[in-house]
């Protein structure tokens, strides 16, 4: 038994997988989640990272044993196609709200546009909107806002990392950013309108990566329908260390496996060598059939490697 540096994703779906699902429009988050649950019967499935019901793209959707690593699924940036009108502002900072401002527009050019992108770019402070879920003395602040109530809201750091306007046929422009955590796409969109000395609003949003999950492979929900009719959803699936490649990974014998089953931990020297890894390090550990076991955490101080999780069939 020995660890191993090349990271590959194994097949494996004992335990649950990830649908990358190509959200529709006009959907929640919550409605996929709730007609995937009843496609693929499990009674264990969540989504990891909302959309909102104006945005279609990529959607990871934690199935099973999967479920247990949703926070993985957030680990790394995210992209997004956005498109935007100028000439007028919305009170959800999109076009699925009512007209709050309107603002002359027509002497903007696409130089314009391309020059004002550059102070979002990098790190910088964004105020999220009024309608998110984020809270507020225990209330959502999309709750406050359809009772008409608005109130301060701290701004927040921010990272992109790439942003670039694609086209501009005015009054609509269409821009790429990948970004990190806690970023609002409806923000820059209405942002970028005050900095040009206008309004604007996000007319349309596309998520085309999240993390480990592409837009290219995504799958749409009548595809997994389609696939639990022919006998298994999971033909459609990801497995579940698609999100743990940060990792570094071994094969277990069989009688290691017991162990790890049970809960035991595994000797300092029977992965890896001396030195090797740090206290704290995690590493995937598969069964002789490449089935993704558990994850193991290093622990010195006690000789050994802790299985911190172990996965069980769905």
């Amino acid at each position: 038994m020995t660890g191993e540096s090349e990271n590959t994703v194994r097949k494996g779906f004992s335990a649950g997988g990830y649908l990358n699902i190509n959200k529709p429009q006009d959907w929640t988050s919550t409605d996929v989640v709730r007609k995937l649950k009843g496609i693929t019967r499990s009674k264990k499935i969540g989504h990891g990272g909302t959309l909102d019901p104006l945005a279609t793209g990529v959607l990871p959707i934690c199935v099973g044993s999967a479920t247990r690593f949703a926070d993985t699924v957030l680990l790394g940036t995210k992209s997004y196609r956005i498109t935007m009108e100028l000439g007028s502002s919305t009170n959800t900072y999109d076009s699925t709200g009512d007209k709050t401002v309107e603002a002359e527009w027509s002497a903007i050019t696409r130089e314009d546009i391309v020059a004002s992108l550059d102070q979002f770019r990098g790190k910088f402070d964004q105020i999220p909107p009024m309608f998110s879920a984020l809270h507020h003395n225990g209330k959502r602040l999309y709750e406050l806002a359809r009772q008409g109530i608005e109130v301060e809201r701290p701004a927040r750091p921010v990272e992109t990392f790439s942003l670039e306007l694609i086209e501009f046929n005015a009054p609509e422009a269409i821009i790429d950013v990948e970004c990190g955590h806690g970023f609002y796409a409806r923000t820059l969109a209405h942002d970028i309108g005050e900095s040009l000395g206008s309004h604007a609003h996000l007319t349309g949003l596309v998520r085309t990566h999240a993390g480990a999950f592409k837009l290219e492979d995504t799958v749409t929900i009548e595809q997994v329908a389609a696939a639990a009719e022919a006998g298994d959803w999971r033909e459609v699936a990801m497995p579940i260390d698609t999100t743990l490649q940060h990792m570094a990974q071994t094969t277990l014998s069989e009688a290691f496996v017991e162990m790890v089953k049970h809960g035991r931990q595994i000797s300092v020297g029977e992965i890896g060598k001396p030195g090797e890894y740090a206290s704290g390090d995690r590493i995937r550990a598969y069964t002789p059939e490449n089935e993704l076991l558990a994850i193991l955490v290093f622990e010195p101080e006690k000789l050994g490697w802790r299985p911190e999780k172990v996965l069980a069939a769905i």
